[in-house]
């Protein structure tokens, strides 16, 4: 699993926005459309109280006007055209946010989690849940591009709107404004504290999601699995224990973050009434006029949107921390040490070395200890031993998934540590026990280890494999499009697909892992000969578990708790009467 580092939410904020350098120029002009509907927004309440006195002058006597419809109707236009501005920039607003900026935003952190994984060690997939993976790219991503929005629009334009409106009042009658300013403060204040309170609860609730996504894909992906042997409501109550507490964080969290709009509400009551009793006093008193008290209230009703806004921005920011800590945990681990070696693919003959290899999963548990080994090239090797004996790590340590804590490993006296990932994983064709079809044509997938094969290469291939026959069977033949769920060819069909997927790429070195182990024992016989055939002038490294399909090797490599026990070929170890002989009559003793 990824640890997770706490920042300090001032820091991860500023990383937020350095991410989102590419896009800082539609920043700034989104900035720059705050700033305008700021500046008509604090206009229109001075426009409106203006109107309103002239209608309470016209009333009481005291504006003695020939036209007053003229009067009234002069004044009305330029407050409609200052409102319908106002409508019409924050629609353009809205759209550059919510259309441009979040999006470019959220797709270039995807295509960097996307290219970050790509330079994780293979150990990062290996330990962590697909659904924690899919959570982070998907609505952690989300919630950092809507903080950009509630950034720009919400908090800075809401805290920029409060100090020009407060400039304003101050215009109008420093007393009533300081009615108005006294409690604000404290609305900023509860808002900020009940926030903060529920940053852990988030936290929770977003960790929570991860596993219940991990629950979801993992229930669906077995699913016959889970019915075969009845697990339904195991599932069922994994996924109910994760929901519940998804429900207990997500109940806390939205419950503390929805309190500060209401703390904000009550604030701003108690604003309004000290407005209204201290400007009837003063209209009494001190002379002030309707038309001031009027655009006072306009101006306090107008702090509370901004104040509201922040306090939902506020909310709205501790989810965008949250997951912004989420995803700069999995863009800040460590990426496999970067090597740029080079091989002449077309020398490589297939002589392999192992010196000294030294290798384990965990610290505590050493796993290949000591290997040495020579291969030479042309060979056919064969590995075998118990679960969990190393024989796949051999294979992972071949194609450098994983590096040896010690010793080297040589292809044609080239130390494969020192040359690139890619190029090392070149050389080698592989065919897995756990067959594999992406979404696309059976062609296509055929060709996935050479994309520029021919039709006709395509079908040599599937031919030698066995597999031509059943392909003409499938509805449009090569063109009929199958994926890792498809239903209409069998698992043994799927396995003879990726078998000629190997026969196609044709690479120095071939890994067989299990490659036979879903073929019924007829296509096994006819698959060791197109294997055989396809094994000339190759290093092949076969592991299996039974061992009818490797009596013909070169050689045999026995292991048994990452050391090899015996080598030799199948007769010489049968004689040996010794662990060898041990597993083939667990195998074929009647």
């Amino acid at each position: 699993m990824i640890s997770e580092k706490k920042q300090n939410r001032a820091k991860a904020l500023w990383r937020i926005y350095k991410e989102a350098k590419p896009i800082w120029g539609w920043l700034f002009l989104s900035c720059f459309l705050c700033l305008l509907s700021i500046v008509f927004t604090v206009v229109s309440p001075k426009m409106l109280g203006e109107l309103v006195q002239k209608l309470y002058d016209f009333w009481s006597g005291e504006l003695i006007t020939e036209n007053f419809a003229k009067t009234i109707l002069s004044g009305l236009i330029p407050l409609g055209i200052i409102y319908l501005l106002l409508s019409l920039v924050k629609l353009a607003n809205m759209y550059l946010l919510n259309n441009v900026v979040s999006r470019y935003f959220t797709c270039n952190i995807r295509i960097r989690i996307s290219e970050k994984i790509k330079k994780l060690p293979v150990k990062f997939v290996d330990c962590t849940p697909v659904g924690e993976i899919l959570r982070r790219m998907t609505d952690d991503v989300s919630n950092m591009g809507t903080s950009i929005h509630t950034m720009i629009e919400t908090l800075s334009t809401g805290f920029l709107q409060i100090i020009v409106i407060t400039v304003m009042m101050f215009f109008e009658d420093w007393r009533l404004s300081a009615a108005v300013l006294v409690i604000t403060p404290v609305s900023v204040y509860l808002s900020s504290k009940i926030s903060a309170m529920s940053e852990k609860h988030f936290h929770e609730m977003f960790t929570q999601f991860g596993n219940l996504n991990s629950v979801v894909e993992e229930s669906y992906t077995n699913y016959a699995t889970t019915k075969a042997y009845n697990w339904e409501n195991e599932t069922l109550r994994r996924h109910d224990e994760i929901n519940r507490k998804v429900k207990n964080s997500e109940v806390k969290a939205t419950f503390i973050s929805s309190a500060v709009r209401p703390c904000i509400a009550f604030t701003n009551s108690l604003a309004y009434i000290a407005i209204n009793l201290l400007g009837g006093w003063l209209i009494l008193n001190e002379g002030v006029s309707v038309g001031t008290i009027v655009t006072i209230v306009l101006f306090a009703k107008q702090i509370a949107a901004p104040l509201e806004q922040i306090a939902e921005g506020l909310g709205e920011v501790q989810r965008a921390i949250t997951s912004s800590e989420r995803v700069f945990a999995l863009l800040d681990l460590e990426e496999e040490i970067p090597d740029e070696g080079t091989v002449d693919k077309e020398k490589i003959l297939g002589n392999v070395s192992f010196e000294n290899v030294n290798f384990s999963y965990e610290e505590d548990k050493p796993l290949i200890k000591n290997l040495n080994l020579e291969i030479k090239h042309g060979q056919n090797i064969a590995i075998v031993g118990p679960t969990g004996a190393g024989k796949t790590t051999i294979v992972n340590l071949l194609m450098r998934f994983y590096d040896p804590q010690s010793g080297k490993i040589l292809i044609d006296g080239h130390d494969i540590g020192t040359i690139s990932r890619e190029e090392i994983r070149g050389l080698f064709g592989m065919v897995l026990q756990e067959t594999w079809l992406f979404g696309g044509t059976v062609a296509e997938n055929v060709a996935y280890g050479k994309p520029d094969a021919t039709l006709e290469e395509i079908i040599t291939a599937c031919d030698e494999a066995y597999c031509d026959h059943f392909i003409r069977t499938l509805p449009q033949g090569y063109d009929t499009v199958i994926g890792d769920d498809t239903t209409n060819i069998s698992g043994g069909q799927k396995q003879l697909l990726t078998i000629a997927r190997a026969l196609l790429a044709n690479h120095r070195l071939l890994i067989l892992d299990e490659a036979t182990s879903n073929v019924d024992t007829r296509t096994e016989i006819l698959i060791q000969k197109a294997m055989d055939k396809l094994m000339e002038g190759k290093t092949c490294f076969v592991i299996a578990h039974r061992l009818s399909t490797i009596v013909d090797s070169d050689l045999i490599l026995v292991i048994n708790n990452g050391e090899i026990v015996e080598t030799g070929k199948h007769e010489e170890l049968l004689a040996k009467k010794g662990f060898y002989y041990e597993i083939y009559n667990s195998q074929y003793a009647v």
